[in-house]
């Protein structure tokens, strides 16, 4: 038995490190376990399952962080314990009663192994008693069977055909240390006498020799996109990014690949110039959605991608320091088009525009189930004024691979979305839904972007000044579910209507549909039957009800026409 930290000051009386010198010398290597108690959870981290399973929602793998207060070590939950985790019983911050487990050999690293849990007795959701006990869980010692392992494998799942960890609730977002969120820049001042122009790529493309090197900048970023599939894709991180960038000839796409995206993807940012060398050049994809450019008013030409490919060449990406830009190279400006709340009534359904508003309503986070059964969007509701309307905008935020914003959302804010999409609805207020292209910035996160030179943002800083801030907070509200566009006050549906987003189903059903609900995500469902009896309720007191009419507020605003 060993660790990866001296055990000298460590008591020996350890739940963690007898169960697992009991579950190593077991014959068969299985551990039922009488005593009652409890671990604390310190951590909970996704993967895609290394073999396919048949059920869509055990695709993928849960490694569990767990301590006794006086070691820490990452077990790997058994995927018959999955729906612990998808409806949020089993989560951080709790303490757990361990009933069965297993200890399982890596066959590929001679001697090294992990728990698993098979079974749990109980999870305490009332918080948890462990932690209370230890004054600083990171110093708290490994304990692994033997005393190779190091920082880094800590921070890798269990199972070794992984390499790297998901967002616990979405795919888009970047999980763990291997994300490098900062990066120097270059104060090396390239040789820009011998490079091409990004006009030139379309006709070089068939060329198969050597590519001169480009100069462009940064204009438009995407969130990330996962196309990892159970054992079916040959990369161990299975990324892309989209990026728009332009020289003083026009504006294309380029696309960061696979391991050059936890490397470079939080480093490459809106306005910043990039000297790229190793680069190839494919064929665009028709079918991806595209941001709005037309407001840079330069030509784009979308028929070929510029890719930086990790190997086979090795791109070769230099991010050049703004101070050593120098203006006669003449890259463009980053354009936006931010639009007024008085502006969005008269803007076509489906267009796109910036916007920037003081946040008065955050909505709690929920989760929306894509196409594809095994993924799930995050998202939640927002509404920010800017002073042009006595009405908000109401603003649909999914998860856009900057998580620290997106949960850091709150009133009193100053939030700007780029390329949000203009959803107009008949006989409500139009909303503003995010696109695969839309990037979020809050207080704490302007300094720097090129939008705080451009003119309507300076307008709206300025509306600002003249605000109070305590009659502001009264009209702010945090949480809770909000329901937009709301459903129709009478509803038209046959049984053998067509497809519909409100699906009709059963009262025998509901109760299936209900359970199969995961942690943060809501449904809607029709019920059609005969009212049989009707209960009379009476109105509640005025001082009991005034925080159910602010609700009542946010959740049904009025129509356009009232």
């Amino acid at each position: 038995m060993g660790s990866v930290s001296q055990a000298s000051d460590i008591p020996v009386v350890s739940f963690l490190r007898t169960t697992l010198r009991r579950v190593c010398s077991s014959p068969s290597l299985t551990l039922r376990i009488d005593e009652e108690v409890p671990v604390a959870v310190i951590g909970l981290h996704r993967y895609l399952s290394q073999q396919r399973q048949h059920r869509s929602d055990d695709t993928y793998s849960y490694d569990v962080t767990l301590t006794d207060g006086v070691w820490q070590t990452k077990c790997v939950l058994h995927h018959g314990l999955n729906h612990l985790v998808h409806t949020n019983v089993l989560r951080s911050g709790i303490d757990i009663e361990i009933a069965n487990c297993s200890f399982v050999y890596n066959e590929r690293r001679l001697g090294h192994g992990y728990i698993c849990i098979t079974r749990v007795r109980r999870c305490d959701s009332n918080g948890s008693a462990v932690l209370p006990t230890v004054r600083d869980v990171n110093s708290l010692p490994i304990l692994v069977r033997d005393g190779n392992m190091t920082a880094l494998q800590y921070d890798m799942p269990l199972q070794v055909n992984q390499k790297h960890y998901l967002s616990l609730w979405n795919n888009e977002d970047p999980e763990g240390s291997i994300w490098a969120s900062h990066g120097p820049l270059s104060d090396v001042v390239p040789d820009v006498s011998k490079i091409t122009l990004v006009r030139d790529l379309e006709s070089s493309f068939r060329n198969q020799r050597k590519r001169l090197p480009l100069l462009v900048k940064i204009i438009q970023k995407s969130r990330l996109r996962y196309y990892g599939t159970s054992g079916l894709y040959p990369f161990h991180y299975p990324y892309q990014a989209y990026f728009e960038v332009a020289d003083q000839s026009g504006i294309m796409s380029l696309v960061l690949w696979n391991e050059l995206c936890p490397q470079w993807y939080q480093r490459l940012n809106v306005g910043a110039v990039l000297y790229l060398q190793s680069y190839t050049l494919k064929q665009s994809y028709s079918k991806r959605s595209r941001p709005q450019m037309d407001h840079h008013r330069m030509k784009t030409f979308n028929s070929v991608e510029i890719c930086l490919n990790p190997l086979s060449p090795a791109a070769v990406i230099t991010v050049i320091s703004p101070r050593c830009v120098p203006s006669h190279w003449a890259l463009p400006e980053v354009a936006y088009q931010f639009a007024t709340r008085s502006d969005l009534d008269n803007l076509a359904s489906g267009s796109t525009c910036d916007v920037i508003g003081l946040v008065t309503f955050v909505s709690r986070v929920e989760r929306l189930k894509s196409k594809k059964l095994d993924k799930y969007w995050t998202y939640r509701w927002v509404h920010a004024v800017d002073g042009t309307s006595k009405h908000p905008f109401i603003l649909e935020i999914f998860s856009s691979s900057q998580p620290d914003i997106f949960n850091s959302i709150c009133p009193m804010t100053y939030l700007v979305c780029t390329q949000m999409r203009v959803c107009q609805v008949k006989g409500s207020f139009p909303y503003l839904t995010s696109s695969c292209e839309t990037e979020i910035f809050i207080t704490g996160y302007h300094k720097g972007r090129p939008y705080v030179s451009d003119p309507r943002v300076k307008t709206f800083l300025q509306w600002t000044k003249t605000l109070k801030e305590n009659i502001m907070l009264q009209k702010s509200i945090v949480g809770g579910h909000y329901c937009f566009p709301h459903p129709p006050q009478i509803f038209i549906q046959s049984v053998a209507g067509g497809p519909s987003d409100i699906p009709l189903v059963a009262a025998a059903e509901l109760k299936m549909e209900l359970e199969s609900l995961q942690y943060r995500q809501h449904k809607r469902l029709a019920i059609q039957g005969q009212i049989m009896a009707v209960r009379y309720l009476k109105c509640p007191k005025k001082a009991d009800s005034d925080q159910e009419h602010v609700s009542e507020q946010v959740r049904h605003s009025p129509s356009p026409d009232s």
